[in-house]
């Protein structure tokens, strides 16, 4: 039996209405359309002067964003394996946007928790999520998180995304008096490359080209090597308008297993939050993404359920483990992946076709620390755009939904930090539904959540851990 009959056999193509040209496509499309993580993710990760993240001791900038990338492809790929054999669902997983920059920025930077400890949080989080799948408590879980603040998240971290990016960007920058401004963009090579850059990738989005994202970013960074080679000079130091293309770096071992030193000398009850925070945020856009991505692959069931669910999320609680233990923050599945399923995608054959055109990817690692920070960081602006979205979903009239959905969304970027706003929305829920007399419809855990992240707002604001 040749490889064309082997995976028409393995993967049930003929019964399930799909056809092997058709799931090749499918897999190419949607690895088209994330394949921006394999750049975006390490330069959020890596720590660059004053930009917090993951320092390897011993190794420079551009040998740091080669390792993160290569852990990446192998987290990115090893998670959508599990999904193409195991769940056989046409979706793909790889680390989560959000989620990246809340481990550098809120956790290593502003907590100032080491990044080996951050690590170990998402091998923590990655194992209970598994624990939680095997035993089917997923639907006891989401029940603990209020409605509207699950409706809440995506549009906040959009909010997060885009701050942090048109930081990088230098369009948004500090000021004295406003804390924040737009910046010198006229006279900043480096803003008016990144204006440029987003506004051509947004377009390119609009019009539906494959790869929009990857695209803008890798075309940015171009006219920035050419804006360079006509001796045009980035304002930051240390910064170049256009690094150069690296050595090829491929040895990944200071990353691998530094979770393990993560263990030691760990604060439990920041360590619980961002364990909390990690799980929360992956546990809810997986669910949400895997329901919204087989709507439109027509695989709900009668009551708008995917079946078997739970292999979808053992996919994501493995791919997160692995990921965490190689040294890249959580990984989930991409709602990127309907773009596949539009395409005709419906097998695990499609997730297999992302999987190792990920691995593919590997060819091209050194390229990922030639792309500039502002070119990578658009990617983040789009994506912020393209989450807001999630906010029509709160019923905005009813204030005991308006209150803890808006306080979510202002607090994640104002405080710089996704657990803040997540716990923001937490802790209001209950109070509100108090407040309104529906006090019934308030889960007893819902009130121990509350009191635990009210707790942890208080000692953290008063003093008593600003250690962490």
């Amino acid at each position: 039996m040749g490889i064309r009959e082997t995976l028409v056999d393995h993967f049930d193509l003929a019964d399930r209405g799909a056809d092997l040209r058709t799931e090749l496509l499918a897999g190419l499309t949607t690895f088209l359309t994330m394949s921006y993580i394999v750049v975006v993710n390490p330069a959020i990760l890596a720590a660059r002067g004053e930009k917090p993240g993951i320092a390897v001791a011993g190794a420079s900038y551009a040998e740091t964003v080669q390792m993160l990338a290569v852990v990446t492809i192998l987290a990115a790929a090893t998670a959508t394996l599990v999904m193409a054999f195991y769940a056989d669902r046409p979706f793909a997983l790889a680390p989560g946007m959000g989620l990246n920059a809340f481990f550098a920025y809120t956790v290593v930077g502003a907590m100032g928790v080491p990044w080996e400890t951050a690590l170990a949080a998402i091998v923590v989080e990655g194992v209970l999520f598994v624990a939680l799948t095997v035993v089917g408590a997923r639907e006891y879980v989401i029940k603990l998180f209020p409605e509207p603040v699950k409706f809440a998240v995506g549009a906040a971290l959009g909010l997060f995304l885009a701050f942090i990016g048109l930081q990088e960007m230098q369009v948004v920058v500090a000021d004295p008096a406003t804390l924040v401004q737009l910046g010198n963009v006229a006279s900043n090579p480096v803003a008016l490359l990144s204006v440029a850059g987003l506004f051509l990738t947004l377009g390119l989005y609009t019009r539906g080209v494959r790869g929009s994202i990857i695209l803008g970013v890798l075309l940015t960074a171009a006219a920035g090597w050419i804006a360079a080679s006509m001796g045009v000079q980035s304002p930051t130091p240390g910064a170049p308008l256009a690094p150069s293309i690296p050595a090829p770096q491929y040895d990944i071992s200071p990353l691998v297993g530094a979770f393990v030193r993560g263990f030691r000398n760990v604060e439990a009850l920041a360590f619980t939050l961002v364990v909390v925070t990690f799980f929360f945020v992956d546990f809810l856009e997986t669910a949400g993404t895997l329901t919204g991505v087989a709507q439109v692959g027509d695989m709900l069931d009668e009551e708008g359920n995917l079946p078997d669910m739970d292999k979808p999320l053992m996919a994501d609680a493995v791919g997160t483990t692995v990921g965490g233990m190689l040294g890249t923050s959580t990984v989930t599945t991409y709602v990127e992946s309907a773009t596949g399923v539009e395409a005709g995608g419906r097998t695990g054959l499609t997730a297999l076709v992302v999987s190792l055109l990920f691995l593919a990817s590997l060819a091209i690692v050194p390229l990922a620390a030639a792309i500039p920070l502002y070119a990578s960081h658009i990617a983040l602006v789009v994506v912020a755009i393209l989450m807001l979205g999630n906010a029509a979903d709160v019923d905005w009239h009813d204030p005991t939904h308006a209150v803890p959905a808006g306080l979510t969304i202002i607090a994640m970027p104002l405080t710089y930090s996704i657990a803040y706003g997540i716990a923001a929305g937490i802790v209001s829920y209950p109070l509100m539904k108090l407040a309104a007399g529906e006090a019934d419809d308030v889960h007893v855990g819902q009130w121990l959540l509350a009191l635990a992240f009210a707790g942890y707002f208080a000692l953290r604001t008063s003093g008593a851990l600003a250690s962490i």
